[in-house]
């Protein structure tokens, strides 16, 4: 299908508006991709694409400063020159085998889709696996094989859900559908595609292998710890989906589900005390406004979005790369972080464990100087709902933890151990 072996060349679209660190940790990952013909396209506000423009060539810039989730990606969709368009947040990392995991069942013809698993703040539990969405734009939890991939159509009733900041897309098939709905310029903007392409008959993909970490990072809607700040673009998007997918039909037993889980949402932040009492009927009204604004707002008829993509530009430097593990103690972190800089620097994918004598649940994140770091207690939890380990030795437990996070990242070179220190 490609002429090649290997997955098809693949445009990655990364959106961001007004978060600089972000967006550079988000390309730093993509930059250590072992995809070997990927292209990423940066839709991002004006003064973040200057600074980008000096900081590399090689990477496709598009400005826009709209808060219009839906519009920016079909600006980068336009811009895409890839057979498979893949998405991802600005606020998340991809694992090194994201790209290429994601992109290969379009080697399959049925497949228009493409979705995977996404791990939440810690790194290790997971926020999103697989859903479906049916045209009340409501979720229902999907069981996969979490070993294989898994192509499943849409059932006349919903759509495999892909997650936003992990999916991919034919190129031509998006296009041909009208991409993304510029009305839901925040909210169940992918659900739409899901359901639009189903009703065509293509098949989707769940992906479980095609990870990315995904921190939830500031916004114009929520503050860093998730609180939000504003709910009138889910007001106004859950009506636009009404009227796109459910018209004719009674919106008010959807509304008032979704009227009761906000309110559960506000008041569980405001038992932990991340709103206050006052926040609460606050964002609930803001909630109404965008019902009534979504009720109101124009629905133009999906069109073909046009080509704007000049010849593929892949990024350099992507393509399988050998791993290391560096571990040691916290106390010696400065250290082992030198040692972890100049594993990138050589042109490996890096992981630093850190591992004190207790028992801290691990986290993982992702470093801006380019290397994951695991961290936490030597009888810490890796899982949260899995046993805590035993009375372990040092390295018998980095063993462990590089062949669990081996599944997803190249963790030594062949023939070599991790690196003890």
């Amino acid at each position: 299908m490609n002429g090649r072996a290997g997955p098809p060349a693949t445009s990655v679209v990364v959106v961001s508006r007004h978060r600089p660190e972000a967006l550079h940790r988000c390309l730093c990952a993509l930059s250590q991709q072992d995809h070997p013909r990927l292209e990423v396209i940066v839709v991002a506000d004006p003064q973040a694409c200057a600074a980008l423009h000096l900081l590399s060539d090689s990477l496709r810039i598009v400005p826009f400063d709209e808060a219009n989730i839906s519009a920016a990606r079909n600006l980068g969709l336009a811009h895409a020159a890839g057979e498979v368009v893949a998405f991802i947040d600005d606020d998340a990392a991809a694992e090194p085998t994201w790209a290429s995991r994601l992109a290969a069942p379009f080697a399959d013809p049925r497949v228009a889709a493409a979705t995977g698993f996404v791990r939440g703040r810690n790194g290790i539990s997971y926020q999103w696996k697989a859903a479906t969405v049916d045209r009340f734009g409501e979720d229902t939890a999907l069981a996969v094989d979490e070993g294989a991939v898994t192509l499943l159509p849409g059932d006349g009733v919903g759509a495999v859900k892909t997650q936003g900041t992990n999916m991919a897309f034919r190129a031509d098939t998006l296009r041909a559908a009208g991409g993304f709905d510029p009305a839901l310029r925040f909210y169940l903007d992918e659900a739409h595609v899901n359901l639009t392409l189903a009703a065509a008959g293509h098949l989707t993909a769940v992906v479980p292998g095609a990870q990315v970490h995904h921190g939830f990072a500031a916004s114009a809607r929520r503050r860093a710890d998730r609180a939000p700040t504003d709910l009138t673009e889910i007001g106004a998007s859950v009506a636009v989906f009404l009227r796109r997918h459910a018209a004719g039909e009674d919106p008010a037993p959807v509304l008032d589900r979704l009227r009761a889980a906000q309110r559960r949402r506000l008041v569980a932040m405001m038992v932990d005390g991340r709103l206050s009492p006052p926040d609460v009927p606050r964002l609930l009204a803001t909630l109404e406004t965008g019902l009534a604004e979504g009720v109101a707002r124009p629905l133009p008829a999906p069109a073909p979005i046009a080509t704007r993509a000049a010849p593929f530009r892949p990024l350099p430097g992507t393509g399988p790369r050998a791993g290391l593990v560096v571990s040691g103690r916290p106390w010696i972190a400065a250290r082992l972080a030198r040692t972890a800089a100049a594993g990138v620097a050589a042109g490996r994918i890096v992981t630093l464990i850190l591992l004190g004598p207790s028992a801290r649940p691990l986290t993982m994140r992702y470093d801006p100087a380019g290397y994951w770091i695991l961290a936490g207690g030597l009888f810490g939890r890796a899982e949260r709902a899995g046993p805590r380990p035993r009375i372990t030795r040092f390295s018998a437990r980095v063993a462990r933890e590089s062949a669990r996070i081996g599944g997803f990242r190249p963790v030594a070179a062949p023939g070599r151990n991790p690196r003890n220190l």
